[in-house]
């Protein structure tokens, strides 16, 4: 279907769209034909994996962090970053810092009393739409009816109506590193524990290794495919967590038809914005969060990197803070991060002595490193003792020089 973005679009106007599987392709199709045309635009997307986003794309694009096919964008030094928690995007767009002039969503149909689906996200689509001028939906009769997050018809200004495979995120390959990295990390996980993970080769086969698990619970910020195993292998009951019991919470549906199918109308899986799925006051009533997050690298004092490496921007904030607190505080929960020892074919160590990049998790937050190598916990423990335990995880190829690092913290007392 055609969209005229021209009779809706003012230039100079601030866009606020869906993103991740979430993303409203046909909308954005349309932003990138017609951009030029209207002239002065710029739009704020926190992740996106369509693959639509290239550079040259004709008007100004922000987001949290270069994260899925935006690393593209940020390469080209097309992407501009702005370092933020996944909590505070709903506030900073409520208060303006982040312009929303136009929303870009995607729902499901209505249902019978008008009200459609966010589908596949939830975090801060609703803030968008109440800051908006302008509402524009793509009702896509693919997306599904999940419970929890809706937008009422009235508050859409322009609907535009799609039957479309949503974007899919496939899931990833799963290396031996991953499967020995995973064995570490699963270990946190006990019965009863209440999860949150990220996408990817690592989370997912943390997952295949928690088949012996007992009600296990869900608490995330976006979850994939490897959830509807757990919960067909009646791992994942929900039925022991401290509030929302019964639901596994989510704040976004990322992976394929299989999970969209798994969602849909599912009582039993909760959509919910990013007020709640990452608020403090809410994951504070978890008892057992095991929160597990990646990292592009960690330092010997356990200060963490996630968003860049030397001049080359990779990730992003999301809600690594959020849970890697929350988790390190719950009453029998931990936060893990997980990474590789090593990057760049093994010639480059991933545990340093220093960053090459920002601080995304401040040391004092940190509870668990996990590499294929081993698991070193550090929270409560002194500099002198991270940096040892951090190099005993480390690949054997660095440790030495790593050693002479730590034993000069050591010599300093930090």
């Amino acid at each position: 279907m055609s969209v005229d973005l021209r009779r809706h679009l003012r230039p100079g106007d601030r866009i606020v769209m869906g993103q991740a599987c979430g993303e409203p392709t046909t909308l954005v199709e349309a932003l990138l034909a017609q951009a030029g045309d209207i002239g002065g635009l710029s739009a704020f997307v926190a992740t996106s994996f369509s693959g639509l986003f290239t550079p040259g794309a004709g008007f100004s694009l922000s987001s949290m962090g270069a994260i899925g096919g935006l690393r593209t964008m940020a390469k080209a030094r097309e992407l501009t970053v702005v370092p933020c928690h996944v909590s505070q995007v709903g506030p900073l767009i409520e208060a303006g810092t982040i312009g929303c002039d136009v929303a870009f969503v995607q729902v499901s149909p209505a249902d019978e009393n008008g009200d459609h689906s966010c589908g596949l996200i939830g975090d801060h689509v609703l803030a968008a739409v109440a800051k908006a001028r302008v509402v524009i939906a793509e009702v896509n009769d693919q997306v599904p009816f999940t419970v929890g997050e809706t937008l009422p018809s009235a508050a859409i200004d322009h609907a535009v109506r799609v039957s479309r495979p949503p974007v899919e995120v496939p899931p990833a390959r799963i290396t031996d590193t991953d499967e020995a990295i995973a064995h570490h990390a699963a270990a946190y996980v006990e019965d009863g524990s209440v999860l949150q993970t990220g996408i990817g080769a690592v989370p997912d086969a943390i997952l295949r290794l928690l088949r012996d698990r007992t009600d296990l619970g869900v608490h995330s910020g976006m979850l994939g495919d490897g959830l509807v195993d757990l919960v067909e292998a009646g791992v994942v009951t929900n039925a022991r967590k401290d509030i929302d019991r019964g639901v596994s919470v989510t704040g976004a549906l990322i992976g394929t038809r299989r999970l969209y199918a798994h969602a849909d109308r599912n009582p039993d899986l909760r959509l919910c914005a990013a007020s709640y799925t990452h608020d403090p006051a809410v994951l504070a009533r978890l008892d057992r969060l095991v929160t597990v997050n990646s990292a592009v690298e960690v330092d010997l004092t356990g200060q963490v990197n996630a968003e860049q490496s030397g001049s080359a921007y990779l990730g992003g904030t999301g809600g690594q803070g959020d849970f890697v607190r929350a988790g390190a505080r719950s009453p029998g929960g931990h936060a893990v991060v997980a990474l590789p020892a090593t990057a760049r074919g093994g010639t480059v160590s991933r545990i340093t002595a220093a960053l090459s990049g920002p601080v995304t998790v401040a040391r004092s937050d940190v509870d668990v490193i996990v590499t294929e190598f081993g698991a070193a916990e550090l929270k409560g423990r002194s500099l002198a003792e991270r940096a040892g335990r951090l190099v005993a995880i480390a690949h054997p190829d660095f440790r030495e020089e790593l050693a002479r690092e730590a034993h000069a913290i050591a010599q300093r007392g930090f």
